[in-house]
């Protein structure tokens, strides 16, 4: 999988602008605020429809413009794929793959494998538990689309069941054979999610832990696991235990949707008792392993991002990081940086072929 070329009209900072990329290394460098972030998001934003760091659509075109394009052409199985992202103020985005668009942006989702490496990652660690289960789900839905149709369908009844507790307190009424309708079809589709999130940490937690010896030279053990209501009941059982809390709240308090990861070093939580570099380190091995599973799924590697990563942690670790980054499992790699020379004496190490950006 190789990203061959990039343009850009209108987005973000970018007027317009165009790059042609080296198969295997390419540095954008500058000052902050220059642009390199964003030109990883407009990549990110082909792969996965959408940006890494800013959620809301139309924040994404250039102040004082009405639309923007993203525009690649992708290498992939020695076939060329030209992906387009293009939104217009007050209109729907559109996906379009080969010139076609997609009626669902889901049919999208695993067809670039990616991976980003940022210091925004940091929000894993210290947000709440609806980070962790984006994390979980965007990992196996790049490789799994029943997974994620079954996850838009448990939203789509979640937020039903949402509307008819709101309807049942401001009419002052309960209809519980109305509710126990959407209660089985929350339980079907809980199941599954609950099921295949738990095989996927099975599979994915040794991964991870491999990944984090390599990069802390096996000094410390770190520990990953799943935590859901459903590994003590079914979950028609925990819905119908929460239902008198669910009507006094007005929404649905149990559930797949409140499943959280638990992420700790030397058996205590990492966001209290881990320092800063074992937390930086705990993130890049995550990412790292979130690359080696998609990559073991989809029998292609993914594209690396490494946003602004030389910048945050200390020698040691980014010796670490290129001397596992200097394989050739690894695929394409993109790498933004405030410091031209020290980029480019980084992955002169790596003795690959790279192209160097300057914004």
């Amino acid at each position: 999988m190789v990203l061959n070329s990039l343009s850009l009209l209108n987005y973000k900072n970018f007027e317009s602008h165009s790059f042609n990329f080296d198969a295997k290394i390419n540095c954008f460098v500058g000052a902050n605020g220059i642009g390199k972030t964003n030109a990883l998001d407009a990549i990110y934003h082909l792969a996965l429809g959408k940006s890494y760091f800013n959620p809301i659509a139309s924040q994404n075109i250039k102040h004082g413009e009405d639309f923007f394009v993203v525009e690649g052409v992708f290498d992939k199985n020695e076939r060329a794929e030209k992906i387009i992202v293009s939104l217009k103020r007050g209109q729907k985005k559109i996906i379009k793959r080969n010139a076609k668009a997609y009626d669902k942006f889901s049919d999208h989702i695993g067809f670039i494998p990616l991976v980003i490496i940022s210091p925004a990652d940091r929000d894993l660690i210290i947000e709440g538990s609806e980070t962790r289960r984006k994390f979980i789900d965007g990992v196996i839905s790049q490789g799994d689309h029943d997974y994620l149709a079954t996850l838009i369908n448990y939203n789509k009844v979640l937020s039903q069941r949402n509307a008819l507790l709101k309807y049942f307190a401001l009419n002052q009424t309960y209809n519980a054979e109305t509710l126990s309708i959407y209660n089985d079809q929350l339980h079907d589709l809980g199941h599954t999610i609950f099921e295949k999130r738990n095989a996927f940490l099975n599979e994915f937690t040794p991964i991870f832990e491999a990944r984090y010896k390599a990069i802390s030279n096996g000094n410390e053990n770190v520990q990953l696991s799943y935590k859901s209501d459903l590994f003590d009941s079914e979950f028609k059982s925990v819905l119908e235990q929460s239902l008198n809390k669910d009507r006094a709240l007005q929404y649905t308090s149990k559930g797949i949707h409140k499943d959280d990861l638990s992420f700790e070093i030397e058996s205590h939580p990492i966001k209290k008792f881990g320092s800063q570099g074992q937390q930086k380190s705990y993130l890049i091995a995550l990412k790292l392993a979130q690359f080696d599973f998609i990559k073991a799924q989809s029998g292609v590697a993914p594209i690396l991002l490494l946003d602004d990563i030389f910048d945050k942690l200390d020698e040691n670790r980014v010796s670490q990081i290129i001397s596992l980054v200097n394989d050739d499992q690894f695929g394409q790699l993109f790498i933004s940086d405030t410091h031209a020379d020290r980029t480019e004496n980084v992955v002169k190490e790596i003795h690959q072929s790279y192209k160097i950006f300057k914004l």
